[in-house]
Formats: C-alpha cells, structure tokens, sequence
C-alpha cells in the first residue's frame, strides 16, 4: 500500500509527534509513505494532488482546504484520510467569535475526507457536525527514550519545568504570580524553561533551555515538576495535552489546569494536581516542593499511565484505521 502524506510544514512539531514518528511502524506493516509539503501556487498544487492518482489514498495533515485545493485533491485521490489536533475551526487570537476565515475551510476538508482522525474527543465532536467518520487518535510518544534507571545527580534545586513554543509561552507567563510567590516562599526553586523564547522572574531564577529534539529529554528528566497551565476558551480546550505525555514519561509530578484533556490526563493526587487559580497553583506547587516522595510515587504513577501513549500502541491503531479505510471499496 502506498500513501501520499500532505502537510503544510513537515518540521512542525505536530507532524513530527503524530506523523513522523509513526513512519517506521507504517512502512514495517505494509504501509509505503511518500511526504510532500504543500507548494505555493496554484499549479504547482495541481500537479502534487495529480500525483495522488498514482497511491492508494492521501493522509492530509492539519492542512484546511480552500475551495481550488479542495475540488483538484477529491478529484485525484481515491481516499482522504485528514488528520488534525488542534481546535483550528476556531482563531486561536479570538476563540470567542465564531470566525468564518477557520471554520468554512475546516468544513470543507472535514466533509471531504474519508475518515477523520481528530487528536481528542473534543476536536471529534466538531468533526462528526460534518463526517459521520471520525476517529480519536491521541498523540503518541517513544516513551522509551525517558526511561532512565536512576535519576541524574544535580545539586539541590529543585526544578519547575515547562515545555513548549513562543506561541504558547503565554500560558505559562499567565501564572507568574504564582511563580514570583512560590520564588519569595524558597530560596531553592528555580523555573526551567525549554522553548524558543523565554522571560524572567524577579523572585526565581530562570534557566532558559533552547528546544532541541537532541536535548528535550534529558532536560525533562533532570527537572522534578512539570507545569501545564492553559486558560479556558474554545480554543485551548482542542489541545492535545502532548506536554503532559513528556511530562509523565520523564517521571514528573504534574500540575496542570483542568482545561480539556489536561484534565483526565492528569489525575488529581494520583500523577499530579489539577489548580484552577492562583492560590491553588501556589498550594500545590508548595505542596510538591515540600513533599519529594510524593513527587516520587506520583511521577512512577504517571509513567505507568503514559505506557498507553506509546508509539507502539499509537502506531498500531494508526495503521489499523488506515488499512481498514483504504481497503473499502
């Protein structure tokens, strides 16, 4: 079976997580994959969606649709399967309004796909408005990279950390209060930030860890708290919740906001804490600090629970509903 992989950027981090990382598994089961980018003009994308004639079916990546793109890829393609996992029907500057700019494309390409795979059940149920096949996928992880038989030796700090990009450093800048009070509370504390940008606090140090893939793990497991705050609109509430994955293979305690599936991904006082505000991140902050062996128990419980977001799991359902979807005539 042979399959055309289209996406707008192949070094995005959503396509390394949720395609890339599955190719190996893909092609050892059968499953031929050929990734192309989308070029710009017209007649430039004329000529990729022709060559889709020549493969079994075409995985689009996150990619909306416009109405040319639309009309040539149906046309060629024998099946489509779309997948996306984020709430990209919605403007993630202005979640409030209804935004016609996201959600005509969106519809668009929804109803033209064969199957849908939306990365949680939120981002499903817009889907299912438009397709009555739709699947959840979450995003998967080589949880075997985290494994480490014994924590690294450091000095005595103990490490706040958050993962992610410039685009989302917002979410974590909207907690520095708490952050500035938990850093006039202990002396010991120091907020490790792994991203393409970074800020800085007046009452805790600050690494500031560039993103690399080479690095990101290692930065993770020499850390002690993973931090997950995400504000509540329709927006946020389409993420994937991919840093608490990390978070939990890396065996972190995790605090997080109760927002979409951050919420069932981290169980309160099980894998981490849920806190809605500031006085809840202060509280569980302090209580993490203070308290190493719970950070311990809830750190082995979350890597227990991550073995279900393993590449190996991820990437057999992923093969599976792509081999059932083009085998239908």
């Amino acid at each position: 079976m042979r399959l055309l992989v289209l996406t707008n950027n192949p070094s995005r981090p959503s396509f390394r997580q949720r395609i890339e990382i599955h190719l190996k598994t893909l092609r050892r089961d059968g499953i031929e994959c050929e990734v192309a980018k989308f070029p710009p003009g017209e007649l430039a994308r004329l000529r990729l969606f022709k060559r889709a004639a020549d493969f079994d079916g075409v995985f689009l990546h996150k990619k909306k649709l416009n109405i040319f793109d639309a009309f040539w890829l149906g046309r060629y393609s024998r099946k489509i399967i779309y997948d996306f996992d984020d709430a990209i029907m919605y403007s993630p500057k202005a979640s409030q309004r209804n935004s016609l700019s996201h959600f005509a494309p969106f519809r668009r390409t929804t109803k033209l796909a064969d199957l849908v795979i939306a990365g949680n059940p939120y981002l499903a149920e817009h889907a299912r408005k438009f397709n009555s096949t739709v699947e959840v996928l979450p995003t998967g992880l080589n949880t075997k990279e985290y494994i480490s038989d014994e924590k690294p030796e450091g000095d005595d700090k103990i490490r706040l950390v958050w993962i992610g990009s410039k685009s989302t450093l917002l979410y974590l800048a909207e907690i520095k209060p708490a952050l500035e009070e938990i850093g006039a509370r202990f002396n010991n504390v120091v907020l490790r930030i792994i991203s393409d940008e970074f800020f800085d606090l007046r009452n805790m140090s600050v690494e500031k860890h560039p993103w690399s893939e080479q690095t990101q793990v290692n930065d993770l497991i020499t850390s002690d708290i993973g931090l997950a705050p995400l504000p509540d609109n329709r927006f946020t509430r389409g993420k994937c919740g991919f840093k608490i994955l990390q978070y939990a293979a890396a065996g972190l305690a995790v605090i997080t906001s109760p927002i979409g599936v951050n919420a069932e991904y981290v169980r309160h006082g099980v894998t981490g804490f849920h806190a809605a505000n500031t006085l809840q991140w202060i509280e569980k902050i302090t209580e993490l600090i203070e308290k190493p062996g719970l950070r311990k128990t809830m750190g082995r419980e979350g890597q227990s629970q991550v073995k279900n977001f393993g590449v190996e799991v991820i990437g057999k359902r992923i093969v599976d509903l792509i081999m059932r979807i083009v085998a239908q005539s």
